[in-house]
C-alpha cells in the first residue's frame, strides 16, 4: 500500500490502525456500513438496468466508489451542508434522500429538483466543478453567523471527481477558502477517470498534495476502504467545524462501470486494470472482516434479500411516476411572476395548441 495513504480495513479484510486516525468502530457498526453499501450498489444497479431499458435518459454508476460514498457520508453531521456533484447516490442515500427523488431526476419528471434544506443536500450539478464554489460561498456564509467553534457549528463538504481538479472553478474555490479559512472538507473521488482521459494526464503529483499550495492540508485514503473514509472525512469535517479551515480528501478508488450509461470504458482502458480493482471491492472486504469476526452467512443473505426488495420497489415506483404536464418546466423559476416567463408560457402553450388543430 502506498504509505501516503490512510487504510483501516485492508483489501483481505484485516483491521488495520493509523495514529492520526483512530476509529473506535463496534462490529454492529461495521454492520450497519456493510448493509448500507450492499443497498446502494443494489439502488445503482437497478437505475443502471433502467437506463438500459430505455426507462431513464442516463445514469451515472458509482460502482466501485460505494465505500468512499458510505463511508465520507456517514461522517456528515446533521447541521453539515452537502454539495453533491451527479454521481453522488450512495451519500444521498445515507442523507435519508429518497433514491426515486434522484432517479426522477435522470428519467426527466421532476426538472433535477427536491428541497435541498430537507436534507441539507443540495442539488445534483451537472458542470463540472461549480459546485465547490457554491459550497465554498455558503461555508463562509456559517462562518459570518459565527457559529464556527460552537455547539451550533456545521461545516460543508464539496464532493468532486479527479477530472473537476483540472478546472478553474475547483481551484477558484480552493484559493477563497483557504485564503478565507472556510469551514469545507473538499471531498475527491479520484476514480482514475476524467471519462476517457486517466489521472497521470491531469495532474504531475498525487491530487492530494495540491492543497499545500493553497494553505490547507490534503490527505489521501484508500476510497475502497469505508472504515478509513468514515475516519478521514470524520476528522476533517470536525477540524471544519471547530475553525481549523478547509481539508482536501482525496479518495482513491475506481470507477468499475461506465462515466455513463452512454459511455464504453473499453475503448480507453485495459480489462488487466479493471480486474485488478476488482479484487480491491469495497464490499467484499467488509464481508472478509465480518466472517472472520463471526458474522454468519444468514446476516449476508438477510441483506442481499433487503437490498433486492427495496431495488424492486424502486423499480417499481420510478415506472408508476407520472409524466409532468409540458408547462411544468415554467414553474418555480422565480418566487413571483414574472412577464418574460408568462411570455414564454403563453408562445410556448400557442405552440402546443398548434398540434391540435393540425397546423
Amino acid at each position: 500500500m502506498d504509505e501516503s495513504m490512510v487504510q483501516l480495513l485492508t483489501p483481505a479484510g484485516e483491521r488495520v490502525e493509523h495514529p492520526e486516525y483512530p476509529l473506535v468502530v463496534s462490529d454492529d457498526e461495521i454492520r450497519d456500513l456493510y448493509r448500507d453499501l450492499v443497498v446502494v450498489r443494489r439502488i445503482d444497479s437497478e437505475a443502471v438496468a433502467l437506463a438500459r431499458q430505455g426507462e431513464l435518459g442516463l445514469w451515472t454508476s458509482l460502482l466501485g466508489q460505494e465505500a468512499a460514498q458510505v463511508g465520507s457520508g456517514r461522517a456528515v453531521g446533521d447541521l453539515d451542508a452537502v454539495f453533491p456533484s451527479y454521481r453522488e447516490h450512495g451519500v444521498a442515500y445515507c442523507r435519508g434522500m429518497d433514491p426515486l427523488d434522484v432517479v426522477a431526476m435522470w428519467r426527466g419528471v421532476n426538472h433535477g429538483g427536491w428541497d435541498p434544506a430537507e436534507h441539507n443536500f443540495f442539488l445534483y450539478t451537472i458542470v463540472i466543478g461549480t459546485q465547490a464554489l457554491h459550497a465554498t460561498g455558503y461555508a463562509m456564509g456559517m462562518q459570518r453567523d459565527g457559529v464556527i467553534g460552537t455547539d451550533k457549528a456545521g461545516a460543508t463538504i464539496a464532493y468532486f471527481g479527479d477530472g473537476a481538479t483540472s478546472q478553474g472553478d475547483v481551484n477558484e474555490a480552493f484559493v477563497f477558502a483557504g485564503a478565507c479559512h472556510a469551514p469545507i472538507v473538499f471531498f475527491c473521488q479520484n476514480n482514475q477517470w476524467a471519462i476517457s482521459e486517466p489521472q497521470e494526464r491531469q495532474s504531475r503529483i498525487p491530487l492530494y498534495r495540491r492543497a499545500e499550495g493553497f494553505g490547507f492540508p490534503g490527505v489521501r485514503v484508500d476510497g475502497n476502504d469505508v472504515l478509513a473514509c468514515l475516519a478521514v472525512t470524520r476528522k476533517a469535517l470536525a477540524d471544519a467545524r471547530s475553525g481549523q479551515g478547509p481539508t482536501l480528501v482525496e479518495a482513491f478508488t475506481y470507477r468499475m462501470g461506465a462515466h455513463t450509461t452512454s459511455d464504453d470504458p473499453t475503448r480507453y482502458r485495459a480489462k488487466d486494470d479493471v480486474e485488478a480493482w476488482r479484487r480491491r471491492d469495497p464490499i467484499e472486504r467488509v464481508r472478509a472482516y465480518l466472517s472472520a469476526a463471526g458474522t454468519g452467512d444468514d446476516f449476508f443473505q438477510e441483506v442481499e434479500a433487503d437490498a433486492a426488495k427495496i431495488g424492486a420497489e424502486l423499480r417499481r415506483r420510478c415506472l408508476e411516476l407520472p409524466d409532468p404536464v409540458p408547462s411544468a418546466m415554467f414553474e418555480h423559476v422565480y418566487a413571483e411572476p414574472h412577464s418574460l416567463i408568462e411570455a414564454e408560457r403563453a408562445q410556448h402553450a400557442a405552440y402546443l395548441d398548434g398540434f391540435a388543430a393540425g397546423e
